[in-house]
């Protein structure tokens, strides 16, 4: 039974990884047969959103301790991850990979990867191990891989820019739909950058997840 190590980086779409998706990795893992175990940095999030009228808080939360809602409890500290525990890894995708897990939403293509994100996602690249990024996740992808990675946030020109300005190649890329690096064995799909419904972010997570698990 092949094992993924999934990381989240807060609880909710504005702050933290997407509710939404973060729950479809975890369905499409499960029922493709395959072990999840959920990891968070812990460290305080950027700032925390109030959901309800898109304004700041002004309280402050860990990243671990909110991510752990979405794991039903059952979640580790990031700095606990080794790579050779897993076949593959997962990110979901939530303002909070732009936030927190990077400072992508601030610096758009000057952005730097917090030290431990990108050292565990870069040990299972060295390992030649397959990643799936979801959503805004993929800004990491030229962070994490060498220059020419191919990679998708969707269509979003902007985004698209940051992207090849990073120097990964942006694959424009339909909602349902996933954009495969063959020869580094990364794979993305643009879920909630596009997504108009939950439906349409099921499909692409789908797609991506079952690949991730055959690769």
């Amino acid at each position: 039974m092949k094992k993924v190590a999934v990381i989240l980086s807060g609880c909710g779409v504005y702050d933290g990884a997407e509710i939404h998706e973060a729950v479809l990795c975890l369905l499409h893992l499960a029922r493709n047969g395959a072990r999840y175990q959920c990891f968070a940095p812990d460290q305080p999030q950027h700032h925390v959103i109030d959901h309800r009228t898109g304004e700041e808080s002004g309280e402050q939360r860990n990243m671990l301790t909110e991510a752990a809602r979405i794991a039903r409890g059952d979640i580790q500290p990031l700095s606990e991850l080794r790579v050779e525990d897993f076949d593959a890894l997962l990110l979901p995708g939530g303002f909070g990979a732009a936030k927190n897990l990077c400072s992508f939403a601030f610096e758009g293509a000057a952005c730097e990867v917090d030290n431990e994100v990108l050292s565990a996602c870069s040990a299972f690249a060295r390992a030649r191990k397959p990643a799936g990024y979801c959503c805004i996740a993929p800004v990491l992808i030229p962070r994490v891989y060498p220059a020419g990675v191919k990679g998708t946030i969707g269509t979003d020109a902007a985004t698209a820019g940051a992207f090849a300005a990073m120097g990964g190649e942006h694959i424009g890329c339909a909602v349902t739909d996933v954009v495969e690096d063959a020869h580094y064995r990364v794979i993305s799909t643009p879920a909630y950058m596009l997504a108009q419904s939950i439906t349409e972010a099921d499909t692409g997570i789908g797609k991506l997840v079952k690949r991730l698990l055959e690769m």
